[in-house]
């Protein structure tokens, strides 16, 4: 039963990562040479951007190898987490960050930063540039915060 449940989680990494590369692709292919910016609706356009840090564009004076270290790391330590788990909804959410993690960390091995391209903005305001994978580690660790919430005793497992 643990060995089935595992690969679900791997199979929503699969998903996430695939999802994530392509979409980025069609965002390099679409927006760049030259550059544009497509107005998907009056809150969302879709722009090309490239992100050396993290979220929000934190740590972008970082040494690229530093990221790309602690990227691994953490996944790894999600990994053999998702694998000792018994919950399915810590699962899927360590799955999700995963996923998504992989997705950026390929986009920092490849390009030296992240594709992102989602670009939100209201009354003005800006949401930063981000990405399927971001989407997925911003839901995964949701469902984490909502599980160390309320999960009780079987999170600990």
């Amino acid at each position: 039963m643990k060995r089935r449940a595992f690969v679900f989680g791997l199979i929503v990494i699969a998903v996430v990562f695939a999802l994530d590369q392509w979409t980025k692709q069609l965002a390099i292919d679409g927006l760049s040479n030259p550059f544009r910016v497509i107005e998907v609706t009056p809150f969302m356009n879709f722009v090309l951007a490239w992100n050396p840090g993290v979220s929000f564009g934190l740590f972008q004076g970082q040494a690229p190898w530093v990221m790309i270290a602690a990227t691994s790391a953490i996944t790894i330590g999600f990994c053999i987490w998702m694998w000792r788990t018994r919950d399915r909804m810590l699962r899927l959410a360590l799955a999700l960050v995963v996923g998504g993690a992989i997705g950026n960390l390929v986009d920092r091995l490849r390009h030296g930063a992240v594709t992102d391209f989602i670009d939100l903005h209201v009354a003005g305001y800006h949401w930063p540039v981000f990405n399927i994978a971001d989407s997925s580690i911003t839901i995964g660790a949701a469902l984490l915060l909502i599980d160390s919430l309320f999960g009780g005793k079987k999170s600990a497992r």
